[in-house]
């Protein structure tokens, strides 16, 4: 029998011993090609419900199915070996009740691969969050911006930016991280709120337009590849303007079946030698 060297995916608990020591580089990946080249680059791969409005130019992330959700993950899962991957709890699939939580949690580690889920909710969440952790998930929380609430927050917009509003964000991130969570999201929120969370809880933050002070930061991947059109999240950055790049491919591509220089007999099977 022989023996393979494979390099060891990033597990939650190394995750967690990042507090304090380096920051956290996360990206969203949906799809396995993408995946694939973001792998070694980060250390936390999230397969975020945010793929309704990214890969099927939805309005919103409520229309996501927990198969959905599964079947991107478990893409995401087989093209990459080093990041750890994290599946969103989609609209629907967690509410309902802790056990309600755990069936479907369940689906997205079995069928889709991931190493744990990630859930949007302040407090009254925190017993669903001790529930997973009790069996046997690890769960991300995500507290402040929550893009499953936009019903309720009346679209995205930032939050805690009064002295209530924040201590109510700051008493949901202490819920779930005294629930179990390993890590939690702070989307969206005041620069001063993110800091003190940060620095008030033994677990890692991971900002999104929320601090540099975080203990790490995700953004979606198409924002930063300039593959989500011209507006620009302010909380973002395009690093490369690969949408310029696909363009071009696409008007050469074209631009050679028209005038016949693609494809040739070299790309062709069964070719005769005379020819």
């Amino acid at each position: 029998m022989s023996v393979h060297s494979q390099a060891k995916r990033v597990t939650v608990p190394q995750l967690v011993a990042a507090k304090g020591e380096r920051k956290i580089a996360a990206l969203t990946a949906y799809i396995a090609p993408i995946a694939r080249l973001l792998d070694e680059a980060v250390d936390m791969l999230l397969v975020g419900d945010s793929t309704a409005m990214v890969g099927y130019a939805m309005p919103d992330t409520l229309s996501m199915t927990v198969e959905m959700m599964a079947a991107h993950s478990a893409a995401v899962v087989r093209a990459t070996r080093h990041a750890c991957v994290i599946a969103d709890m989609p609209f629907g699939s967690y509410q309902q009740s802790p056990a309600q939580a755990f069936a479907n949690a369940a689906t997205l580690l079995s069928a889709g691969g991931a190493s744990g889920v990630k859930l949007e909710g302040g407090q009254a969440l925190a017993d669903t969050t001790l529930f997973l952790v009790e069996r046997g998930i690890p769960v991300l929380a995500h507290v402040g911006l929550m893009p499953q609430y936009v019903n309720t927050m009346g679209g995205f917009k930032a939050q805690g930016m009064t002295e209530a509003a924040a201590r109510r964000i700051m008493d949901d991130a202490r819920a779930h991280a005294q629930a179990g969570a390993f890590g939690v999201v702070l989307e969206g929120i005041s620069e001063p709120l993110a800091r003190e969370i940060t620095a008030a809880l033994p677990i890692p933050t991971i900002g999104i337009g929320a601090s540099p002070a975080c203990d790490g930061q995700i953004l979606v991947t198409e924002d930063i590849l300039g593959l989500s059109g011209e507006r620009i999240p302010k909380f973002a950055r395009r690093f490369a303007d690969a949408g310029q790049v696909i363009q071009q491919a696409a008007r050469d591509y074209a631009q050679s079946v028209r005038e016949e220089t693609f494809p040739t007999l070299t790309h062709c099977f069964g070719v005769r030698s005379e020819q």
